[in-house]
């Protein structure tokens, strides 16, 4: 079993940067690909980065490409998100996920709340 802890989430105005750090514990983070996910109300669930085991392979939405980079620290267990030139846009609930396979994400964390004012 594998548990993950989001944190990092708050209130900040359009411009600002946010980092979203994701705790992994119960087993080594190394086998998984990890990614994070957000929704917004009244919005489909939107895969925004996600980055293999190695750490060697990433993507991320067009949404968001060339503003967030995901990052990890397997010697840490920790899977960080950083957010730059933030949108109200970009407020949602942020989930960090940890999978098998960088498509396949199996388990969730219960998610941090971004909330970006203009």
């Amino acid at each position: 079993q594998v548990h993950l802890a989001e944190s990092g989430g708050g209130l900040v105005q359009a411009g600002d940067s946010l980092r979203l750090s994701c705790a992994v514990s119960g087993r080594t983070l190394r086998p998984y690909a990890m990614a994070w996910f957000r929704q917004a109300p009244g919005k489909q669930c939107e895969r925004v980065a996600v980055i293999s085991w190695s750490g060697g392979s990433t993507a991320y939405a067009d949404s968001v490409k060339g503003r967030f980079t995901i990052s990890r620290d397997n010697s840490k267990n920790t899977v960080n998100l950083h957010m730059n030139s933030l949108e109200p846009e970009d407020t949602a609930v942020y989930y960090c996920a940890a999978g098998t396979d960088m498509s396949f994400m199996t388990y969730w964390g219960q998610g941090t709340q971004v909330t970006v004012s203009s």
